[in-house]
């Protein structure tokens, strides 16, 4: 059945959702259309699979609000065999799909050549304001053009704007159809519950995911959960599976379509590398604390069989118990001691004093679960710490400093996890951390950006036969 001209059907955006005026309820629609309200309806994600409807049947498309753009690249720059490869299957899935490359491969040089290629109004999502700026500039050199932002209280639209995950989610109903291309930058990030709104609720039916860690079933994913939104046409948000990761990652962005491990670049355009793990003892106190404080916690989730119970969400239920409960809450002050005690034992110090001093004219960062650890070996050692509580133009002051060789060492716990780009890093040192491989290799790509044949090196210092041993077993990734 087609449309005459004279109904003047039209399809718009709007809320975060595809609405057709002037379409009765016994016209025959995709499947992705629902009758909501009195019109047909659908998610704003589905619009590159009803785009050809549309024309087909004459429905005037008032979706797209993005420009086609004349870019010229101002860099000189040959991109890898791997990258033109990792393009070329991204197009071949027209342009819709995840690529997973180490850090230190150059994904933000892909994503350029991406921007190039398709020549489209350009909105870049990145989980930190740190990486927005690195971002911001990294476009700005490569186009000669102005680029815009859009976080906190900046926010300047331009055809190629950079925005951070909470910006982007804030405000997912008023970018929704401004951009045709979306790039997500450490698209894991996308999976956390209503991040994927921001891909759920945009129009762009061009789409790339750029990550070193894909997510799995194996990962413990439990990210930050904000407020999910609400309006009229919430109906419309369903997915296909919200709770599995890597099916909402191929429903939004599209699958996996070109993927390389360390290894496969390692000497081509990543550093040489050895990983080392360091076994050291607990100090005859902190061992008696550490037994009486494990049997403690175990004997409690031994006792209530959480793990039989409650299968992988035993460890929620044991906090969730402590709120009001005096023998929960004594398991779960005992769990806090002996995490403390070996993520902060003096071994590790020494160990440190060790290693500082083998490698004293190479780039070094230290890694540490907790902040008062990372503060305890700035005051020791008077190594700059960058912790999340480190202001911005401190930050910028430390690692300005760090690499141009001012500071050989600097102290973290989580914020250097991912993104930041610090190529003369060659010696990581990890001396407490979670049992997620995906923070093993963000932490381990710190170090293998290629500076000449210069070999690099992560030290794993674990505390022998203590549940150190196991965390640090679970990290480890599957080859």
């Amino acid at each position: 059945m087609s449309v005459t001209a004279s109904e003047n059907p039209r399809a718009r955006f709007h809320g975060g959702t595809i609405v057709i005026e002037n379409l009765g309820q016994d016209f025959e629609t995709p499947k992705q259309f629902h009758w909501l309200q009195n019109k047909w309806r659908c998610r704003a994600v589905d619009y590159r699979l009803i785009r050809p409807w549309l024309y087909q049947h004459n429905i005037w498309n008032q979706i797209p609000r993005w420009e086609s753009l004349s870019l010229n690249l101002q860099e000189n720059w040959v991109p890898h065999a791997y990258q033109t490869e990792a393009l070329d299957a991204w197009i071949a899935a027209e342009c819709w799909g995840s690529v997973v490359l180490p850090t230190g491969a150059g994904k933000t040089v892909l994503a350029l050549k991406a921007i190039l290629e398709t020549q489209v109004s350009t909105l870049i999502v990145v989980p930190t304001i740190d990486l927005l700026h690195q971002w911001y500039a990294r476009l700005e050199n490569a186009f000669g053009i102005t680029i815009g932002t859009w976080y906190g209280l900046e926010k300047q639209l331009q055809p190629i704007t950079v925005t951070t995950y909470p910006s982007a989610w804030a405000h997912a109903e008023t970018l929704g159809d401004k951009f045709k291309l979306l790039i997500f930058d450490e698209i894991h990030h996308l999976a956390a519950p209503s991040w994927h709104e921001i891909a759920l609720i945009c129009t762009a039916p061009y789409r790339l995911g750029l990550t070193a860690t894909y997510p799995n079933q194996k990962n413990n994913f439990r990210p930050f959960t904000p407020k999910p939104k609400t309006n009229t046409n919430q109906q419309l948000q369903l997915l296909a599976n919200p709770s599995d990761p890597v099916a909402l990652l191929n429903e939004l962005v599209g699958t996996v379509v070109y993927f390389k491990k360390i290894d496969d670049l390692t000497g081509e355009q990543l550093a040489q590398y050895r990983t080392q793990r360091i076994l050291v003892e607990l100090y005859e106190q902190e061992k008696i604390e550490y037994e009486t404080a494990y049997t403690t916690y175990v004997g409690y989730v031994q006792e209530h069989r959480l793990r039989e119970t409650h299968g992988s969400s035993w460890w929620h239920e044991l906090t969730r118990r402590s709120a009001y409960q005096a023998e929960a809450r004594r398991a779960k002050i005992a769990e806090l001691k002996w995490k403390n005690l070996i993520f902060q034992a003096q071994a590790k110090l020494d160990i440190l004093q060790h290693l500082l001093s083998e490698h004293k004219k190479q780039h070094i960062i230290i890694f540490t679960a907790h902040n008062s650890f990372a503060y305890r070996i700035s005051r020791h050692y008077l190594i700059p710490v960058i912790t999340h509580q480190t202001k911005a133009a401190e930050r910028k002051a430390i690692l300005d400093h760090y690499r141009n060789g001012n500071y050989k060492a600097i102290v973290t716990t989580k914020v250097l996890n991912e993104g930041i780009d610090i190529p003369k890093a060659k010696i990581a040192i990890i001396l407490g951390g979670s049992a997620s491989d995906r923070e093993y290799i963000q932490r381990l790509g710190r170090i293998l950006r290629k500076q000449g044949n210069t070999e690099a090196i992560l030290y794993e210092v674990v505390v022998r036969n203590t549940a150190d041993e196991r965390i640090s077993q679970r990290r480890q990734p599957s080859k």
